[in-house]
Parts: structure tokens; sequence; C-alpha cells
């Protein structure tokens, strides 16, 4: 892995992944050589050599964004046959960070889909620096919500991601399955696939999507398959008998 460039809040690294983005059916990027780039803490963006990306289907919008680390950025409408996405892609010509200034951002939601090598992903590239860890454990879970007991389990399983609270993925038959109410949410994760969720009524007050469960996790992520989770930020945690302060993260 190549040594990570960070200046001011922007964190760049070569990527070693073939990746694609696909818009309308089209291929409106594919190279060999991304660059990853860290705009915010918690996940990177990839941006594009502009020779990787198709120029005849980009026409500038005429849109500037400012951002005070990076410079401003000249805004580019994604056009297909098929389909048309105002300011979908960027580019910093004059940026500080000189590594920025030939390269191409398309917007992650905008386009349809993404590819690593052959491998589709969703919600934003994954990031070589975080790893996802799920062990069998024997430790004594409680979930509490306004003073109920809704989950209370013997035989968790452990997620460990970067950055992220221990999560405590449960049996299902350790829920209290008659307090959950089931919501139309989903949510994906690019380490283990898509969630849906339920809602936790108790005492009246319903707390939304206070539950979330894979069912078709990604293959490296198969151990938690039909387990549900808690937030943690949002529920009280009783571990091995201890109640567990509330971590503060993104999801607070």
């Amino acid at each position: 892995m190549t040594e990570p460039k960070a200046r001011g809040r922007v964190r760049i690294e070569e990527g070693h992944k073939r990746v694609r983005a696909y818009l309308g059916g089209e291929v409106v990027a594919d190279t060999l050589h991304p660059k990853l780039v860290w705009e915010i803490p918690y996940f990177p963006t990839y941006f594009f050599p502009a020779a990787d990306v198709r120029a005849e289907l980009l026409s500038e919008s005429g849109t500037v964004n400012h951002s005070p680390s990076r410079g401003d950025a000249t805004g580019f409408t994604v056009s297909t046959p098929r389909v048309v996405a105002a300011d979908a892609a960027w580019q910093y010509r004059d940026s500080p960070f000189e590594e920025l200034r030939g390269l191409i951002k398309l917007d992650w939601p905008a386009m349809d889909a993404w590819f690593e090598e052959d491998e589709r992903v969703h919600v934003h590239p994954r990031d070589p620096y975080t790893r996802v860890d799920i062990l069998a454990s024997s430790r004594h879970v409680e979930v509490i919500i306004d003073g109920v007991t809704v989950a209370d389990s013997r035989q968790p399983r452990l997620l460990f991601e970067t950055g992220l609270p221990t999560r405590y993925y449960l049996p299902l038959t350790d829920v209290r399955m008659d307090l959950l109410r089931p919501s139309s949410t989903v949510s994906h994760c690019p380490y283990k696939g898509q969630a849906s969720y339920w809602s936790v009524e108790v005492d009246g007050t319903l707390h939304e999507d206070a539950v979330w469960t894979y069912q078709s996790p990604l293959p490296e992520s198969q151990k938690v398959i039909g387990l549900a989770c808690f937030y943690n930020e949002h529920v009280d945690i009783v571990l091995d008998g201890e109640l567990q302060e509330r971590p503060r993260s993104h999801f607070s």
C-alpha cells in the first residue's frame, strides 16, 4: 500500500483496484489508477484521472462549489442517452492540492452503480484502513429501552468495525419480537450489504428504526445473517451486568 498524503483536512492515497462507475447503462469512468481522497474523516471518495472519464458525456454546468481546503470545484452535467445527471461530476482545476487538479470526482449517489474490480459496491468506497471482525461470544447482553428489557442474550456475535462502537448482534429468539414493528427503511453498508429495520414500541412510544438485521449479508459478513442489532448510541446496553456508557459516533 502506498504512503498516504495528508495536508490540511484532505488525505490523498493511490488506489490499486479497477474502479468503474455507470449511469443509464453506460460506463462513465473506468480506471486502474483511482485516487482515494478523504474529504471527510469517515470514509474516502474516488477521484478518477480525467483521461479515464468519458469526456463526451460531460458538459460544464456553470456551478462552482468552494471548499476551504480543496479550492473551487467546477461542476459538470453527466449525460447518457437515457439519463441526465446535473452536477454529477466535479473538478478542482486550481486546487492547492496539485494531485487533485487533473482528477474528476463523480458524485457517488448520482451514479447508478459502482464496481471495485467485478464486485458491486454500495454507499462509498471500501476504506483500506477499515476492518470488520465478527466474533462469537458467551457474554451476557441485555438491551433496555425506557426501562424495559427488549433483548436478553448469552449468545451474541460481537462485530468490531474500525472507528465505530462494538455492535452486539443477537438471535431473534432472544429479542422481544412482540415489541418490534415493521419498518420500510433499508440501508446499505459497503462491508455488510443491505440492512432492513424494525421500530420498537415500548409503552406506547415508538422508537423508529432502532434495530436492524442483514438477511443476505456480503460473504465476509455472513456471521451476522439474520441476527438483530440495536444502536447502542440510542439504547441502554448492559454487558455482563454492567451498564455501558452510550458511545458517541456519527450515528448519535
